[in-house]
């Protein structure tokens, strides 16, 4: 169930990683690729264990839970994973979904999603959770989590890490370095974060914007918030056109392809997040050799591990001052590159595609499947 191909968020590098190393290391199964939109048709094209069907719905629980059984019963599947957290709960083959947090049902959620979506989750998860022969957990916080909440028995949640795409690597010719500053007008010395819009809060945007107002005119770095429409953050957090505020740039949407440069060229990773389960872009900035200021918090610690500094998110003079560590001492920055690039070998997509595979194999097999 592909309906998350196209997102730009996490769920959507999930949906095109995992996809793209399943095909290269399976070649016994036949995959179905059931899309909603049009725009991903040939994605995969001319792979000889993969088959692209386009099934049009005018919503995404009808797509669910009505278009993507029928599709899957008149092709002959015997099992539907989908990559995010729902199932069809009406159909007969044994189904496994993908769990990216238990957001919704943790304290504070209604700082992050609306009444509606809190109320949905709270109503239909438990349904989910029943129907699913497994459900994948994206981190051993999510994995617990979901256990002590809905108290699942031991094995319907199975940990399965992902990380960041083959071509996060360091970069250090000058040349490539120089042609991303230049795309996306981006300084000499910066520090970085990702973000989107409507995710502000729970990125701690705000508190990256409060560090960086004490952190201004003590270090030489301009801050730069990488994301889709994030320009729009000049507003809703009243960042002066003077000043601090001057030096905060937002580049806009950074194309995948120039991230593995953008996060080598930045003086660090500045990622204070209030709520994650598996966060990407510490594997990315890891893969990169790129020194990382993270929360002490949540499933940030968990990936994180010893190769970032770890701060209190609801503290931005922590988060300042652990700027200024990393900054002011070679060795520590040192101490954190070669870390994050040996804990980056932890989380590859071909671990977490043979992992998944197993499991589908085995939820196959029990229902007398190949």
């Amino acid at each position: 169930m592909l309906r998350t191909l196209d997102e730009h968020g996490g769920i959507g590098v999930y949906s095109r990683n995992l996809v793209e190393t399943l095909l290269d290391l399976d070649t016994r199964n036949e995959y179905l690729l059931f899309y909603r939109s049009a725009a991903a048709l040939g994605r995969y094209a001319g792979r000889p264990n993969a088959s692209e069907h386009l099934l049009p719905a005018a919503s995404k629980a009808l797509w669910d839970q009505w278009v993507v059984p029928r599709a899957a019963r008149r092709l002959g599947a015997e099992l539907i994973l989908h990559p995010k957290f729902t199932v069809p709960l009406l159909t007969r083959l044994p189904v496994v979904m993908v769990l990216h947090g238990a957001d919704w049902f943790l304290p504070g959620a209604a700082q992050f999603y609306g009444r509606l979506d809190r109320a949905y989750m709270r109503l239909f998860m438990p349904l989910y959770l029943r129907k699913a022969a497994v459900a994948l957990s994206v981190s051993q916080l999510t994995t617990d989590d979901f256990v002590r909440i809905f108290r699942l028995p031991p094995g319907k949640v199975r940990t399965v890490y992902f990380g960041a795409a083959r071509h996060f690597h360091r970069v250090t010719e000058p040349a490539a370095l120089a042609a991303v500053r230049a795309k996306y007008g981006l300084p000499e010395h910066f520090l970085f974060t990702l973000s989107k819009i409507g995710g502000g809060e729970r990125k701690n945007i705000r508190g990256v914007l409060e560090a960086y107002a004490q952190l201004h005119g003590t270090i030489p770095h301009r801050l730069v918030i990488g994301g889709r429409d994030c320009e729009r953050f000049r507003d809703e957090y009243a960042i002066p056109d003077s000043g601090w505020g001057r030096d905060v740039l937002f580049p806009g949407y950074l194309d995948q392809a120039d991230l593995p440069a953008i996060y080598s060229a930045s003086a660090l990773y500045l990622y204070p997040s209030n709520q994650e389960a598996f966060p990407i872009p510490l594997t990315e900035a890891m893969a990169c050799g790129t020194p990382i200021i993270t929360s002490r918090a949540n499933g940030l610690e968990e990936i994180a591990g010893d190769a970032a500094l770890l701060v209190d998110p609801r503290d931005a003079g922590e988060i300042a001052a652990a700027v200024r560590s990393v900054l002011a001492d070679p060795v520590l920055q040192a101490r954190l590159r070669a870390a994050g690039l040996q804990r980056a070998r932890l989380f590859s997509w071909e671990s977490c595609a043979r992992r998944t595979l197993a499991i589908l194999g085995e939820v196959a097999a029990s229902r007398g499947g190949a």
